[in-house]
């Protein structure tokens, strides 16, 4: 007879862990981008217009620079639209089902709103803003490649916030690529 195990009132708990905690999922490519701060939108258009991305997820640190990132897309002629934490909750069950429907092509949150994001198939996530909390880097770039698929993180990296950028990697254990060749290059890399 199997010995039966009893902790905090619960019989033989199992602890399921697919992937280790601070660990980022093999399926996932991440890519660091320079750019100074106030050419980051002009990247983020840039790349989603070249590259004809239909479904991008983006991370800003703030609420306003949500909004405004969501205002320079428009005046770039993308759908996008923000969650965050001063709309209301039918304004971000709209806004994310209009993104799961693609009628809106770029989803800009913050991490609190964030939470219980699930979009099936997403394969592109880009921190606009490095996290100053490094677990959070984490948690952002595992919104892509789920269920075996593959997906890419971008994420742009101001001077400003090159020590975040190192403490991701400490946390990770991993040398996040950088790629300089793009028309929005940091002046100081």
């Amino acid at each position: 007879q199997p010995e039966v195990v009893e902790f905090l009132g619960i019989r033989q708990p199992v602890q399921i862990q697919v992937t280790p905690a601070n660990q980022t999922a093999r399926s996932v490519e991440q890519v660091v981008h320079p750019c100074d701060m106030g050419r980051k939108a002009e990247l983020l258009s840039h790349l989603i217009q070249t590259n004809d991305w239909q479904q991008v997820l983006v991370f800003s640190r703030t609420k306003h620079g949500a909004n405004r990132v969501v205002k320079e897309l428009v005046k770039k002629g993308i759908p996008a639209e923000a969650i965050h934490g001063n709309k209301s909750q039918n304004a971000r069950q709209n806004a994310l089902k209009n993104f799961k429907s693609r009628q809106t092509r770029v989803l800009v949150a913050t991490d609190i709103a964030s939470r219980g994001i699930d979009i099936d198939e997403l394969t592109h996530v880009i921190n606009f803003d490095l996290p100053n909390i490094s677990e959070t880097y984490v948690h952002r770039i595992g919104r892509t490649g789920r269920a075996g698929a593959s997906g890419i993180a971008l994420s742009f990296c101001d001077v400003e916030e090159k020590a975040y950028l190192k403490d991701i990697q400490k946390l990770t254990g991993e040398k996040i690529p950088v790629v300089q060749d793009h028309p929005f290059t940091s002046a100081d890399r």
